[in-house]
């Protein structure tokens, strides 16, 4: 295959572009900044920079028609929600690519936290209560109705903003600080007790192909994921399918849903139609297969295999040593990191470039670093350039659909 890997700033592109590459497809990856991590991978046939998908889409589309045309591009693979941005603008990318991606409707009624609830409870997949609010006042209303509750906007990811009354997060945002609107709105739920399960999907008309189902031992800032150990998936393989199954049944595309394990009942939180860390965990050969439906049968990752971003997680237990260093010197000489066996220096050495790259726009902007990270690559809800007269109206059906 020749395959373009977009958003290569993330470990979990770097890893796709290694596995892919190392099994000899020609890899070429792309990203708005040439300090992304993944561009300089050894495992490249080439590389470029794009505009941003969010803030120039058009042009954003004609880079990757440039290099689709100049590598003979057949698959692409995006990695964040630039996903949304090729999807709704399929049309204009050349007959002879294929976007591994779902349909723009499918994926936004997938990335609206309020729409896929309801289409996860037509699953019959479990989920907690969930309160739909619109403003100020109905938001007041609805985390008054829990004596601990959880709360986030419809379009949020990463673990930024959140709002809470219980656990290591309390307090952290205030209601004041939340602007729910129509277009905008937060849900509120009881919060759940029990640790996340988070996993990753590879899917191939309808069919899961490969699934990984894992937890975050370790997390950045109780957010994201730095440190990933593998559990069971049965019961994440059944749910991901149903969900396929009530969403689109010729759905191709890769999905990664968080549920809450509370005493061994799994609760669907969110889903990002995207990857996420779990593919860390897949063997290059699996993910190869998993990516054209070659395999028969799912490939699972087996529980226990784990791995880290052991850079992280030195990082991490400085910013906390009396909480996490006892943990991350244990896992630091324990725990296999990602980038561990593929002998790839220039682009671990690239990885800092990233976290840099972040700071300096999350003073700019004053974000957090790893909502900054992401500004211009993220879709929040709104009308895409570009998009089909028919993608809009789904779009706005996709909004009748939420709880």
């Amino acid at each position: 295959m020749r395959v373009l890997v977009t958003s290569s700033r993330n470990t979990f592109a770097l890893d796709i572009i290694r596995k892919l590459g190392s099994r000899g497809h020609t890899v070429v990856a792309a990203d708005t900044y040439g300090g992304a991590s993944g561009s300089h991978s050894k495992y490249l046939a080439g590389h470029a920079v794009t505009a941003s998908p969010r803030y120039d889409t058009d042009q954003f589309i004609a880079d990757v028609n440039k290099i689709v045309a100049e590598y003979d591009i057949e698959l692409i693979i995006p990695t964040f929600e630039e996903a949304f941005y090729l999807a709704a603008r399929a049309a204009d990318l050349p007959e002879s690519v294929t976007l591994f991606a779902g349909k723009f409707a499918k994926l936004a009624r997938l990335h609206d936290k309020a729409s896929f609830q309801r289409l996860v409870e037509e699953a019959g997949v479990p989920i907690p209560e969930t309160v739909v609010a619109t403003d100020h006042d109905s938001l007041t209303a609805a985390i008054a109705r829990y004596p601990r509750y959880f709360a986030r906007a419809a379009f949020s990811r990463g673990g930024v903003a959140l709002l809470t009354n219980t656990g290591p997060l309390a307090g952290k945002m205030t209601v004041e600080e939340c602007h729910p609107t129509e277009d905008q709105p937060w849900l509120v739920q009881p919060f759940v007790d029990g640790p996340m399960v988070c996993t990753y999907s590879t899917v191939v008309d309808g069919r899961v192909t490969s699934q990984c189902t894992y937890q975050a031992p370790e997390q950045w800032a109780h957010s994201t994921g730095i440190a990933f150990l593998a559990v069971d998936s049965t019961d994440t393989l059944d749910y991901t399918q149903r969900i396929i199954d009530a969403l689109d049944p010729t759905f191709t595309g890769q999905l990664s849903f968080d549920f809450v394990d509370n005493d061994g009942q799994l609760y669907a939180i969110e889903c990002n139609p995207r990857p996420t860390n779990g593919v860390i965990l897949l063997e290059a050969d699996q993910l190869e297969q998993a990516l054209t439906g070659e395999n028969a049968e799912t490939f699972v990752v087996e529980p226990g295999v784990e791995r880290q971003i052991s850079l992280a997680v030195l990082a991490d237990a400085f910013a906390e040593p009396l909480k996490h260093l006892p943990i991350s010197l244990h896992d630091l000489t324990h725990v296999k990191n990602v980038g561990a066996g593929w002998h790839d220096s220039i682009a671990m050495m690239w990885s800092p470039a990233t976290l840099v790259h972040g700071a300096k726009l999350s003073r700019g902007q004053h974000e957090a670093v790893l909502e900054a990270l992401g500004d211009d690559i993220v879709w929040n809800g709104e009308p895409i350039s570009g998009m089909t007269d028919e993608d809009a109206a789904l779009l706005e059906d996709v909004h009748e659909q939420r709880v």
